[in-house]
């Protein structure tokens, strides 16, 4: 069995998207039904949760920044030498990405292996179970926890997929410590309609005695978080602004672009300091107190050391506020995907082009090239973008390679071929009708490929000549998974 053969396997564990509906209607009636049959799953694989205190787990939740947060802690702990699993979610090219050793993604020979170690052990007991298999994502998290464990790590990352408290990540009974990025709305059928609801949610992960790290939040949601952390007889800590970190060789660098990130920096500093002093590596003393506390305290500042801010200089995380320069056309990519984040990228997306327009001569074309999925409202986060003032809107379908009948990694049956095409036309209406460009519909100004979608990977793609102009495209409201948030999609989509 070779890599597709595998990966065509485990997307036959995809929900498809005529029974989707009825999957998320019993979520909402049985909200922590996954975790609890994921026990099960957990047993047929010749796993315990005992086995995953093995992990020394550092488990991360958030609606923004979360995977940013999990990077830069990977990066730094990775510099003192221990061996790193980071399990992410979803991928941008390839499903392998979603579990790495040392930073890298495993590779295709050993995703396969440790896949059909899973697959068989699952598959052989199914009959007796019901014919039960785990979900896609409920699988890889088994996939995961297997291969951390077989690749002995000295730690995992655990980046949570969805919410908390019921997502199949939470199985993890005793992490080391606990982070959680910036809330804000995203998933709100699965999660709950307010900020404050789903800070509820992502406060799940928190467990009795071990310390949690939480960005600067809303009163609202702060307050929600203080309490889960108090029933549960949690610690918790507010980081600190970046800038009150004394690096002793000026201000802390970050390889990650964007204010946003400076948050996701400050957290991975917690973590990372709190993980090694448990493994009495550091030589930064315990400076928070070790008992509950019945209010969030405030977390101290310190002086990073050298591996620290060497990390923080050189972690890789593609598609988040992500400059990609290609001959004449410069690439702006990130993964926003709420109006909060969406804001966010048109902060940086605006600041890095006027910093990049000024190193350039003669006209500037300025391509929006934009991307949604599931339930966000692409309307609030296109009114974000109008004041970018495009020159170019291309709204395209979630797809990443032009042949998509030979890369299983990108096979999505979540969604029907004609979900996809409304969807983007629906963005293309929607921004028209902001940008007041609905004049224009039907004009010459308009290309529209009608019907094309089955056959894309089969014709001749855009090909467009700057000549000496420099060309801008900003692909937004993705996330990994996503055609907007990476560079693959670009290359078959503009030529």
């Amino acid at each position: 069995m070779n890599y597709k053969e595998a990966v065509c396997t485990l997307n036959t564990l995809q929900t498809n998207a005529s029974v989707l509906d009825q999957v998320r209607k019993e979520r909402s009636e049985l909200p922590n039904g996954q975790l609890l049959a994921l026990h099960g799953f957990l047993h047929r694989t010749g796993l315990t949760v005992e086995d995953l205190d093995h992990l020394n787990a550092i488990h991360v939740t958030g609606t923004k920044g979360k995977g940013s947060s999990c990077a830069f802690t990977e990066r730094i702990l990775r510099g003192y030498g221990f061996r790193t699993g980071f399990y992410s979610s979803p991928h941008l090219v390839q499903v392998r990405e979603r579990i790495r050793i040392d930073g890298q993604p495993i590779s295709e020979e050993l995703f396969t292996k440790y896949f059909w170690q899973v697959y068989t052990l699952l598959d052989a007991t199914q009959d007796s179970q019901g014919g039960s298999m785990p979900a896609y994502f409920c699988f890889l998290t088994l996939l995961a926890f297997h291969v951390f464990l077989q690749e002995r790590v000295d730690l995992a990352i655990v980046e949570v997929g969805i919410g908390g408290a019921y997502d199949c990540t939470n199985i993890i009974r005793n992490p080391w410590v606990c982070g959680i990025s910036s809330l804000g709305l995203d998933h709100t059928s699965i999660l709950g309609d307010s900020v404050e609801e789903i800070a509820w949610q992502k406060a799940g992960i928190f467990k009795p005695g071990v310390p949690a790290f939480t960005v600067k939040q809303p009163d609202g949601p702060m307050a929600v978080l203080q309490g889960r952390a108090n029933e549960k007889r949690c610690p918790l800590w507010v980081c600190p602004d970046l800038e009150l970190y004394e690096s002793g060789t000026g201000p802390v660098l970050l390889s990650l672009a964007g204010k946003q990130q400076r948050y996701n920096a400050s957290l991975a500093l917690q973590l990372s300091k709190t993980w090694l002093e448990r493994y009495q590596q550091s030589d930064i003393r315990l400076t928070t107190p070790t008992e509950p506390n019945l209010l969030v305290s405030q977390a101290t500042a310190f002086q990073p050391s050298i591996v620290m801010l060497k990390g923080l200089e050189t972690t890789e995380w593609p598609g988040r506020t992500q400059t990609l320069r290609l001959g004449p056309v410069t690439y702006y990519l990130d993964g926003a995907h709420t109006t909060g984040s969406m804001q966010a990228c048109v902060q940086w997306f605006n600041h890095q082009t006027q910093l990049d327009e000024r190193e350039h001569r003669g006209p500037v074309v300025r391509v929006l090239l934009f991307n949604a999925t599931g339930e966000r409202d692409s309307g609030a986060m296109l009114k974000l973008l109008v004041p970018c003032q495009f020159d170019v809107a291309v709204f395209c379908p979630n797809i990443t390679e032009s042949i998509t009948e030979n890369n299983a990694d990108q096979q999505n049956y979540n969604v029907s071929r004609e979900n996809i095409l409304t969807r983007c036309l629906d963005n293309q209406s929607s921004w028209q009708r902001l940008s007041g460009t609905e004049a224009l519909q039907g004009s010459e100004s308009e290309l529209l490929i009608r019907d094309r979608l089955p056959l894309l990977a089969k014709t001749a793609c855009y090909r467009v000549k700057p000549g000496p102009a420099q060309a801008a495209a900003l692909g937004c409201a993705g996330r990994r998974g996503d055609p907007a948030a990476t560079g693959e999609l670009l290359y078959p989509a503009m030529c």
